[in-house]
């Protein structure tokens, strides 16, 4: 039997405490035609399928804003793909991000009310 002072011990190594996967916050403004034609269930839908978490709202001046957060590559993909195109009755203007802190991905993704 070996000893735990022998080199040839077949025991497992302690494990490296894995580092968390890098996170990132973002809030968008989107603007045009994005009221009432299910940009908020789109986004949503949207951001769920690229494991994001955060939430989306109608605004009263008709734009629609949101907060991303998760993996920087797919926020990335969701603001400068995805949201510009938005569902097909929509017609984006504008889409315009800020920083925001990233909220706890099982937070999951919700609609919220209008503000």
């Amino acid at each position: 039997m070996a000893s735990s002072a022998d080199p040839d011990a077949s025991s497992t190594p302690p494990s490296a405490p894995q580092p968390e996967p890098a996170r990132k916050g973002v809030r968008v403004v989107v603007k045009g035609r994005v009221t009432g034609v299910g940009f908020r269930d789109w986004t949503a839908s949207t951001a769920e399928s690229l494991g994001l978490a955060g939430w989306v709202r109608n605004r009263r001046d008709g734009s629609v804003e949101a907060l991303l957060s998760g993996d920087p590559a797919k926020i990335e993909d969701m603001i400068t793909r995805r949201l510009p195109v938005g569902p097909p009755a929509a017609t984006v203007t504008a889409v315009v991000p800020s920083p925001a802190e990233p909220v706890d991905p099982s937070a999951g993704f919700e609609i919220k009310f209008t503000v």
